[in-house]
Protein backbone atom coordinates (compact mmCIF):
# COMPACT_ATOMS: atom_id res chain seq x y z
CA UNK A 1 0.00 0.00 0.00
CA UNK A 2 1.40 3.29 -0.98
CA UNK A 3 1.20 5.99 1.14
CA UNK A 4 -0.27 9.41 0.48
CA UNK A 5 2.26 12.37 1.10
CA UNK A 6 -0.15 14.40 3.28
CA UNK A 7 -1.32 12.04 4.99
CA UNK A 8 2.05 11.33 5.93
CA UNK A 9 3.14 14.96 6.74
CA UNK A 10 -0.30 15.42 9.00
CA UNK A 11 0.66 11.96 11.05
CA UNK A 12 4.55 12.28 11.00
CA UNK A 13 4.78 16.21 11.07
CA UNK A 14 4.86 16.66 15.13
CA UNK A 15 7.51 13.85 15.31
CA UNK A 16 10.02 15.15 13.31
CA UNK A 17 9.69 18.77 14.51
CA UNK A 18 10.08 16.70 17.72
CA UNK A 19 13.21 15.27 16.85
CA UNK A 20 14.51 18.25 14.51
CA UNK A 21 14.20 20.49 18.15
CA UNK A 22 16.45 17.59 19.72
CA UNK A 23 18.78 18.23 16.91
CA UNK A 24 19.43 21.82 16.56
CA UNK A 25 19.92 24.96 18.25
CA UNK A 26 17.41 27.23 17.54
CA UNK A 27 13.82 26.14 17.28
CA UNK A 28 13.00 28.41 14.21
CA UNK A 29 16.00 26.67 12.18
CA UNK A 30 14.15 23.23 13.34
CA UNK A 31 11.38 24.69 11.97
CA UNK A 32 13.17 25.21 8.62
CA UNK A 33 15.22 22.17 8.74
CA UNK A 34 12.00 19.88 9.02
CA UNK A 35 10.46 22.34 5.50
CA UNK A 36 13.65 21.88 3.52
CA UNK A 37 13.11 17.89 4.56
CA UNK A 38 9.15 17.85 3.73
CA UNK A 39 9.89 19.49 0.25
CA UNK A 40 12.24 17.44 -0.65
CA UNK A 41 10.61 14.23 0.96
CA UNK A 42 7.70 16.16 -1.70
CA UNK A 43 9.85 15.55 -4.73
CA UNK A 44 11.04 11.74 -4.08
CA UNK A 45 7.91 11.10 -2.44
CA UNK A 46 7.11 8.04 -5.01
CA UNK A 47 11.04 6.26 -3.75
CA UNK A 48 9.89 7.17 -0.23
CA UNK A 49 6.33 5.65 -0.09
CA UNK A 50 8.19 2.30 -1.70
CA UNK A 51 10.40 2.06 0.42
CA UNK A 52 10.60 -0.46 3.64
CA UNK A 53 10.13 2.40 5.97
CA UNK A 54 9.59 5.26 4.36
CA UNK A 55 9.19 6.95 8.27
CA UNK A 56 13.27 5.67 9.08
CA UNK A 57 13.64 6.88 5.51
CA UNK A 58 12.43 10.39 6.26
CA UNK A 59 13.53 10.21 9.90
CA UNK A 60 17.51 9.59 7.98
CA UNK A 61 16.81 12.31 5.48
CA UNK A 62 16.34 14.52 8.47
CA UNK A 63 19.22 13.77 10.46
CA UNK A 64 21.04 14.08 7.80
CA UNK A 65 20.00 17.88 6.89
CA UNK A 66 20.23 18.76 10.65
CA UNK A 67 23.87 18.10 10.23
CA UNK A 68 24.48 19.40 7.65
CA UNK A 69 22.86 23.06 8.83
CA UNK A 70 24.69 22.58 11.87
CA UNK A 71 28.05 22.17 10.35
CA UNK A 72 27.17 24.98 8.08
CA UNK A 73 26.41 27.04 11.40
CA UNK A 74 28.90 26.03 13.42
CA UNK A 75 31.35 27.83 10.41
CA UNK A 76 29.83 31.19 10.85
CA UNK A 77 27.93 31.33 14.60
CA UNK A 78 29.87 32.35 17.46
CA UNK A 79 28.90 28.70 20.06
CA UNK A 80 27.70 30.36 23.11
CA UNK A 81 28.14 27.95 26.32
CA UNK A 82 24.57 27.02 28.01
CA UNK A 83 25.00 29.23 30.79
CA UNK A 84 25.52 32.21 28.68
CA UNK A 85 22.19 31.44 26.55
CA UNK A 86 19.10 33.83 27.75
CA UNK A 87 16.57 32.07 29.67
CA UNK A 88 12.97 32.69 28.53
CA UNK A 89 10.90 34.30 31.26
CA UNK A 90 8.43 32.32 32.76
CA UNK A 91 5.57 32.60 35.59
CA UNK A 92 6.68 30.89 38.74
CA UNK A 93 4.20 28.15 38.16
CA UNK A 94 6.39 27.12 35.32
CA UNK A 95 9.50 25.55 36.60
CA UNK A 96 9.13 22.60 34.35
CA UNK A 97 9.63 24.59 31.57
CA UNK A 98 12.81 26.46 32.76
CA UNK A 99 13.97 23.08 33.29
CA UNK A 100 12.67 21.61 29.73
CA UNK A 101 14.68 24.82 28.23
CA UNK A 102 17.77 24.07 30.37
CA UNK A 103 18.01 20.27 29.24
CA UNK A 104 17.61 21.67 25.51
CA UNK A 105 20.18 23.61 25.90
CA UNK A 106 22.33 21.01 27.19
CA UNK A 107 21.08 18.59 24.39
CA UNK A 108 22.29 20.95 21.88
CA UNK A 109 25.64 21.12 23.05
CA UNK A 110 26.41 17.29 22.83
CA UNK A 111 28.64 15.77 19.83
CA UNK A 112 26.33 15.05 16.65
CA UNK A 113 26.26 11.04 17.21
CA UNK A 114 25.12 11.48 20.76
CA UNK A 115 22.61 14.05 20.23
CA UNK A 116 21.09 12.05 17.02
CA UNK A 117 21.45 9.30 19.39
CA UNK A 118 19.55 10.45 22.50
CA UNK A 119 17.16 12.81 20.00
CA UNK A 120 16.09 9.65 18.15
CA UNK A 121 15.18 7.42 21.65
CA UNK A 122 13.86 9.81 23.61
CA UNK A 123 11.95 12.20 21.68
CA UNK A 124 10.57 9.88 19.12
CA UNK A 125 10.63 6.81 21.65
CA UNK A 126 12.80 4.79 18.46
CA UNK A 127 14.60 1.25 19.91
CA UNK A 128 18.13 0.94 19.65
CA UNK A 129 17.93 -1.43 16.73
CA UNK A 130 16.10 1.35 14.56
CA UNK A 131 18.52 4.04 15.58
CA UNK A 132 21.34 1.99 14.53
CA UNK A 133 19.72 1.34 10.92
CA UNK A 134 18.72 5.27 10.41
CA UNK A 135 22.45 6.48 11.93
CA UNK A 136 24.18 3.63 10.22
CA UNK A 137 26.11 2.38 13.18
CA UNK A 138 25.97 -0.86 15.07
CA UNK A 139 23.32 -0.84 18.64
CA UNK A 140 26.68 -1.00 20.71
CA UNK A 141 27.74 2.21 19.15
CA UNK A 142 24.44 3.80 19.59
CA UNK A 143 24.17 2.38 23.28
CA UNK A 144 27.55 4.21 24.10
CA UNK A 145 26.72 7.23 22.39
CA UNK A 146 23.17 7.19 24.55
CA UNK A 147 24.95 6.27 27.81
CA UNK A 148 27.66 8.93 27.56
CA UNK A 149 24.64 11.42 26.33
CA UNK A 150 23.08 10.66 29.10
CA UNK A 151 25.84 11.30 31.32
CA UNK A 152 26.68 14.54 30.19
CA UNK A 153 23.20 15.28 30.32
CA UNK A 154 23.39 14.59 33.44
CA UNK A 155 26.36 16.24 34.73
CA UNK A 156 25.23 19.59 33.02
CA UNK A 157 21.75 19.50 34.92
CA UNK A 158 23.87 18.82 38.17
CA UNK A 159 21.87 15.28 38.39
CA UNK A 160 23.08 12.41 40.40
CA UNK A 161 24.95 9.37 38.06
CA UNK A 162 21.94 7.42 38.70
CA UNK A 163 18.55 8.78 38.30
Amino acid sequence: MELNYEEFVAARGPALQRLARGLLRNPSDAEDVVQDVLAKALLKWNRISAADDPIAYVNRMLVNESTSFWRRTARREDPRAPEDLPVSAAADATQRFLDRDALLAAVRTLPTKQRSVVALRYLDEMDDERIADILDMTTGAVRVNASRGLATLRAAMKLPATV
